[in-house]
């Protein structure tokens, strides 16, 4: 079965790896502007929400509506145009490495994907309102949304999917010394 499914990955097209690619990547902007625009229309800023039945999950998980001028963990406030230049060069550097990516494995190209639209979601956000939307706030942990998920899901996917091919890759030999005869 395993050696069936590796044979049909080798035969897909290009063409289809870069629409499992652009399909993911659409699919997950769509769902992080969407999740952004009902928290912006039902939260207001800086305050926190949760439905009545679930006010003990409080301490624990709770949507807190924010916006979020620097990157991950708070971290560079208030450096909105580098940031956005920098978000813009890292989407650019994703479609140049993508490009240039020979892999038939359809997990990295989903992987890729997500990694794609988190960037593009927190991308449009910086562009549009000059800060990220953030929302789902767990414990004392930071506050994150569902592009900010995408990425470290995928980092996740691409680390795993890494691991998992050197373990399977063929041992190298390792060089034998030289004999060297002596007349």
């Amino acid at each position: 079965m395993i050696e069936e499914l590796n044979v049909e990955e080798k035969n897909q097209p290009r063409s289809r790896r870069f629409f499992i690619l652009f399909l993911v990547a659409g699919v997950l902007v769509a769902l992080d502007q969407w999740t952004k625009w009902l928290v912006i229309q039902n939260i207001p800023l800086n305050t926190s929400w949760l439905p009545e039945s679930l006010t003990w999950l409080e301490p624990y998980a709770r949507l807190r509506h924010i916006q979020n001028r620097g990157v991950s963990f708070g971290m560079f406030q208030d450096s909105s145009m580098l940031l956005t230049v920098m978000v813009l060069l890292i989407v650019l550097g994703i479609l140049y490495y993508v490009f240039k990516l020979e892999t038939e494995n359809t997990w990295t190209w989903v992987a890729a994907g997500l990694y794609l639209g988190g960037a593009v979601g927190n991308l449009i956000d910086r562009l549009t309102i000059g800060a990220v939307t953030d929302f789902v706030s767990v414990g004392n942990f930071y506050i994150f949304n569902v592009a900010d998920a995408s990425i470290n899901i995928s980092v996740a996917m691409l680390l795993i999917l890494y691991w998992v091919h050197e373990r399977n890759a063929p041992n190298k030999p390792e060089p034998q010394p030289s004999e060297e005869h002596h007349e």
